[in-house]
C-alpha cells in the first residue's frame, strides 16, 4: 500500500479531561488513487488529515507512507488546506517555487518546475501576476500546483473548495480530476460534502462523529473521466444515498431520498 492509516487515535486534553477525536482509525490509499474522507462537523476529518501530513502526533497507531514511518512533515507529502496560504508579496512564480527553494533545488530545475506546473493548472500566463489580481479559484490552483511542483507521493487536501462559490466549485473539481488523471499523483481528500467525494473520489470513508471511527468503505465504480451530466443519473444518487444514510444512522435517524 502507498498510504497506509492502521489503529489510529487521537486524544486532545481539556480542562475537563482528555477528549478523544479519533478512534483506532484505518485508511488506506494505493499508488494514484484518489479517496475521499466523509463526516460531519466534529468527525476529526482534519485531525486526521493533519496526523498524516505530519503536524500532529498520534496518541496510538502509526501512519507509514512506502513503508516509512510518517513523523513529521516531509516533501512526500503534500497539502492543499481551504485557505490558499499565499504569500501575497510573492507572484505566482514565486510562490509556486517557494518550496522547492527552501529545498535546495538550483534555480534552472526550479524555473522549469514552476513552468511545468503552471502550464498543467493553466496559469502560465499569470506567472508574474500578484495573489490579489487572481480570483479564489485561480488562487487555489496556484496552491495547489506549489505542491505538486514538490513531487510529493500523496496529495493531501483539506477542504480545498470550501470558500468558494457553487459554480468555481463545480468548475473547480472537474479540473481536479483532469489533473488527477494527467498526473496520477495519488489523493487523500477531505470534505463534508457528499456530492462532492461521490463525484472525484474511487472509494470514500465515511467517519462517524465525535470520536471518529470509519463508519463505511464505499467503492466507487464510475469511469475516471467524470463530468457533471454522472449526477443527474441513478447511479450517482444511489451512492450518494448510501453514504448519507450511513451519516444519518449513528444519530439513530433513517434517510429516505426522495
Amino acid at each position: 500500500m502507498h498510504l497506509e492509516v492502521v489503529g489510529l487515535s487521537k486524544s486532545f486534553p481539556t480542562r475537563r479531561g482528555s477528549v478523544l477525536a479519533l478512534d483506532v482509525v484505518n485508511v488506506l490509499v494505493a499508488a494514484g488513487e484518489f479517496v475521499c474522507v466523509v463526516g460531519a462537523s466534529g468527525s476529526g476529518k482534519t485531525t486526521l488529515l493533519r496526523l498524516i501530513a505530519g503536524l500532529e502526533q498520534p496518541s496510538q497507531g502509526s501512519i507509514s507512507v512506502d513503508g516509512e514511518p510518517v513523523i513529521g512533515p516531509g516533501a512526500d507529502r503534500g497539502v492543499v488546506f481551504q485557505s490558499y496560504t499565499l504569500y501575497p508579496w510573492m507572484t505566482v512564480a514565486e510562490n509556486v517555487g517557494f518550496g522547492l527553494k527552501l529545498q535546495g533545488v538550483k534555480r534552472q530545475e526550479r524555473e522549469a518546475r514552476v513552468d511545468y506546473f503552471l502550464e498543467i493548472v493553466g496559469l502560465e500566463r499569470f506567472a508574474k501576476a500578484l495573489p490579489r489580481q487572481l480570483s479564489g479559484g485561480m488562487q487555489q490552483r496556484v496552491a495547489i500546483a506549489r505542491a505538486l511542483a514538490a513531487q510529493p507521493k500523496i496529495l493531501l487536501m483539506d477542504e480545498p473548495f470550501g470558500a468558494l462559490d457553487v459554480q468555481t466549485k463545480e468548475m473547480m473539481q472537474e479540473f481536479l480530476l483532469d489533473l488527477w488523471r494527467r498526473t496520477r499523483t495519488s489523493i487523500l481528500m477531505i470534505t463534508h460534502d457528499v456530492e462532492e467525494a461521490v463525484f472525484l473520489a474511487q472509494r470514500i470513508y465515511v467517519l462517524t462523529s465525535r470520536p471518529g471511527r470509519v463508519k463505511g468503505e464505499i467503492v466507487v465504480n464510475f469511469p475516471s473521466r467524470r463530468d457533471y451530466s454522472l449526477k443527474r443519473t441513478s447511479a450517482f444518487q444511489e451512492v450518494k444515498d448510501k453514504i448519507l444514510a450511513l451519516l444519518r444512522e449513528q444519530h439513530g435517524l433513517t434517510y429516505s431520498p426522495s
